[in-house]
């Protein structure tokens, strides 16, 4: 399958392309292009197969409605959800069966993602927490209550609309991060017993929050000497110096806990969204110098103070725009965007029209209707255009798609971080990298030969094709996930089941839902062959005829290339 698909990615099999607009025709909006037409059922499923969890029958209505910006803008004027509050009430409600706070964070994550109305924030928080990496797999936040990453989830997704800077602060001051990346607790340096500052926090908030490793021109590409080397973003005195910038932060704790004590074993308040502070007699007042900035050595310690120099510098920074455009590009639509589309969008993060630098809702907003993004006929011409479908989107969309229920409420779906499941999990990353680098290459391939981005590939091998394969088996015949003496998440496929003595009508309906529209008459002629290799009695009771053509349509579809490659 692995091969099938990357054959997808980079031939673009999908033959069947809708039309782009009503009128065909494209027009400038505020710099970017953005289609003039409302749009059509099949551009209405690809724009949501693009940012949401996966479209539904109602959220293409509501686009072909709306329009693309006006779906946007209803998105982004929902109240933002509290995950803290939702595991909260789950803890309290122990029926009818019993869960941790670790599984009540799944669960409610999976709930989420299949019923809420909030599509883009959730969309927009997941990816950010792709990019802002931190993970439930390490040993010590194992061991605290998984409140503590259920806050800091919170955090991504109050945050997903507003500004970089604001975030990006947040971040560096949540406790959990600073357990993750190992500078709570930071000490200065001691020259006396050679003690110098954990380097964890500053070289990662560097290579992977905020500029990368070499030094980008504005449209992504980098920038290269008179040699034609590429220049590195920063160096290990960047990193040294930025070290101790982040000395003498720890945890919170009240007037009488603020004390040498609480540095070093505060009060976590890990279900409480509250931030470490600053303790300045452990901060260091030496001359710190990174990225071209030189705070200078201090008789009295500013801790925060010269955190908020560091913050502005990486924020102000020439690599900010484009890298976090591109990140959130090959979130979202492709793995390879061109350096066009990505100045465009970075231009939008250095300025959202109104002067305000870092509005991350402008830059999602770019991301999305820019015309790379919306041309569909485009986009399929383009070989080198689209992603491989993120496992975890794989399955939300299939429950989205056939409107899957609970049977207890709770959407218990489960852990999936496993290779024998879908090797993707909520903040269950297996390193700070996330569970693919974004510039990950696959080696041996046509994609490899052609030195093109995958990243998602990286977690494709024989056993999670054959993981997936056989969850998705699973979950569309009997079910998804645990629950006495059944599965929990399933899908009657009502509409499928009613329609399904007409395999065209059928493969229509998958076609809009799965596909976009863009269904090959290839793929369709082999799944059409299967469907009506199981007959419909003439008379009688047919609801098992039709259960059967219905559900396997279903997974000859969600298992093939076309599907896994999102274009």
């Amino acid at each position: 399958m692995a091969t099938g698909t990357e054959k997808v990615v980079v031939a673009g099999a999908a033959a069947a392309a809708a039309a782009v607009a009503a009128s065909g025709a494209l027009k400038t909006m505020g710099g970017l292009n953005a289609p003039a037409a409302l749009a059509t059922p099949s551009e209405a499923a690809r724009f949501l197969t693009q940012c949401t969890f996966g479209p539904t029958d109602a959220e293409i209505a509501s686009v072909q409605n709306l329009g693309f910006a006006g779906w946007i803008d209803q998105q982004m004027a929902m109240t933002p959800f509290s995950m803290l509050a939702a595991v909260r009430e789950r803890l309290d409600t122990q029926t009818p069966y019993r869960v941790d706070d670790a599984a009540a964070f799944v669960e409610c994550f999976w709930k989420g993602a299949i019923t809420r109305p909030d599509q883009l924030r959730q969309r927009m928080q997941f990816a950010l927490s792709q990019i802002f990496v931190l993970s439930r797999e390490n040993e010590t936040i194992q061991g605290l209550a998984s409140l503590a990453t259920t806050n800091f989830y919170d955090i991504l997704g109050r945050g997903a609309f507003g500004n970089w800077r604001t975030l990006l602060e947040q971040v560096a001051l949540n406790p959990t991060m600073g357990i993750y990346l190992s500078y709570v607790k930071n000490d200065k340096e001691d020259p006396a017993t050679g003690r110098t500052p954990d380097e964890n926090f500053a070289r990662e908030v560097m290579q992977l929050f905020s500029i990368g490793t070499i030094l980008l021109k504005p449209d992504g590409t980098p920038q290269r000497n008179i040699a034609g080397a590429t220049i590195p973003a920063y160096g290990t005195d960047d990193i040294k110096g930025l070290a101790k910038v982040f000395t003498g932060i720890s945890w919170f704790g009240n007037s009488f806990l603020s004390s040498p004590y609480a540095f070093f074993d505060g009060a976590r308040n890990e279900g409480n969204p509250v931030q470490m502070m600053y303790y300045p007699q452990h901060h260091s007042t030496s001359e710190k110098k990174f990225l071209g900035v030189t705070i200078p050595a201090s008789a009295t310690p500013n801790p925060a103070g010269d955190v908020q120099i560091a913050l502005d510098r990486l924020f102000n920074h020439q690599n900010t725009a484009p890298y976090f455009a591109k990140r959130l590009i090959q979130q979202f639509v492709t793995s390879n965007p061109t350096p066009a589309y990505v100045a465009r969008v970075g231009a939008v993060f250095v300025n959202n029209g109104q002067g305000v630098r870092g509005d991350m809702g402008a830059v999602l907003r770019a991301v999305l209707m820019d015309a790379e993004a919306r041309d569909t006929a485009a986009a399929q011409a383009n070989p080198n255009f689209g992603k491989l479908r993120e496992p975890m989107i794989r399955v939300t969309n299939w429950a989205r798609a056939f409107d899957a229920q609970s049977r207890q409420g709770h959407y218990s779906i489960g852990e999936t971080g496993a290779p024998n499941r879908l090797a993707q999990g909520i903040l269950d990353a297996p390193s700070v990298f996330n569970f693919w680098r974004a510039g990950y290459v696959p080696p041996h391939t046509t994609l490899g030969r052609a030195n093109l981005r995958a990243p998602e590939f990286q977690v494709v091998s024989e056993l999670t094709t054959a993981a997936y394969a056989n969850l998705m088996r699973g979950a569309i015949t009997n079910g998804i996930g645990t629950y006495p003496s059944t599965t929990d998440v399933y899908s009657d496929y009502a509409a499928e089941i009613a329609m399904a003595a007409d395999a065209n009508a059928l493969l229509d309906r998958l076609n809009l839902l799965l596909f976009y529209g863009q269904m090959s008459a290839s793929l369709r002629s082999q799944i059409l062959a299967a469907v009506n290799s199981i007959p419909v009695p003439g008379s009688g009771n047919t609801t098992t005829a039709r259960t059967n053509r219905a559900k396997l349509a279903i997974l000859l579809s969600v298992v093939s290339g076309e599907y896994l490659a999102q274009r």
